[in-house]
């Protein structure tokens, strides 16, 4: 993989986490929160798609039915992860979700596109297993914290992150979708399939935006911008090793979750966060 397209992989990384952190200081109802930053997402990329892509990308049914797969697989990839962050810990949840993501994308690359994995690549999957059990300690164990709820919640994530970046990598690169109009296709659909159900909480649109316009603006700026990156680097290098590169967010998220919210169980999750690190620098190899 070129040193380029690490460095597109780890801004977007660090872009990531940012954002996921963001949102952990939601308040309110998850629905308006996601159709919130969802909708200024859109509304931020219009401009830049228009700018950048006019004329580079036919607006047609490979577009049109390309996002609006992506659409569906990115709101329950949202709502489970807002309803996952909502009910444990993101130092749980987070690392979870984005463990378990790219281990499902590397399996379902072998078996349905056709991609290898080497025997170091095979070591770092299970390296990763063996973090995510590290950060999240004992499941069985009895806890005020719930750690085996956390990684239920996280797995199912995880499962919608593989879902939909299979699905991203088809697009751009079997589909031919440039990113920046496949991903902002994403967005408007995601808002129109939203706006039914927040319409039916319209009188508390107003609280819900005041009480977190701060998360919304950022996860509405950070987020795009780390997926738009990534399907980028879909474009030069496989899925198979794209998925679990990005993934060095986790190192990020789950310090910053015990500093920001005392989640606790530092030393651990520092254990998990490395163990889980070299497994990504294991398949990234």
């Amino acid at each position: 993989m070129k040193l380029g397209t690490v460095e597109i992989i780890l801004v977007a990384a660090v872009a990531h986490a940012m954002w996921n952190l963001a949102s952990k200081y939601k308040r309110g109802d998850t629905l308006l929160f996601v159709w919130a930053y969802t909708g200024i997402s859109a509304l931020l990329c219009v401009p830049i798609w228009a700018l950048v892509t006019q004329g580079q990308q036919v607006l047609d049914w490979r577009l049109a039915s390309g996002a609006a797969v992506s659409a569906v697989l990115h709101i329950a990839y949202s709502l489970i992860l807002q309803v996952g962050y909502d009910r444990a810990e993101l130092g749980v949840v987070y690392p979870v979700a984005r463990g378990t993501g790219p281990l499902l994308t590397m399996l379902f690359a072998v078996l349905l596109m056709g991609e290898h994995l080497t025997a170091v690549a095979m070591l770092g999957a299970f390296l990763i297993i063996a973090g995510i059990l590290v950060v999240t300690g004992n499941p069985f164990r009895r806890a005020s914290h719930h750690p085996l709820q956390g990684a239920l919640w996280g797995a199912a994530t995880g499962a919608t992150i593989a879902g939909y970046t299979l699905w991203d990598s088809y697009s751009v690169n079997s589909l031919h979708l440039a990113p920046i109009s496949y991903y902002t296709g994403t967005l408007l659909l995601q808002g129109i399939l939203l706006t039914p159900s927040a319409l039916r909480r319209r009188h508390q649109i107003p609280t819900a935006i005041r009480a977190n316009f701060m998360p919304i603006l950022i996860v509405a700026v950070l987020s795009p911008l780390a997926y738009i990156l990534i399907l980028s680097a879909m474009q030069t290098a496989p899925v198979a090793l794209v998925a679990p590169l990005r993934e060095s967010s986790i190192v990020i998220g789950s310090l910053l979750a015990c500093w920001l919210f005392h989640e606790g169980h530092l030393a651990r999750r520092i254990t998990g966060a490395v163990v889980v690190l070299t497994g990504i620098i294991a398949v990234g190899l």
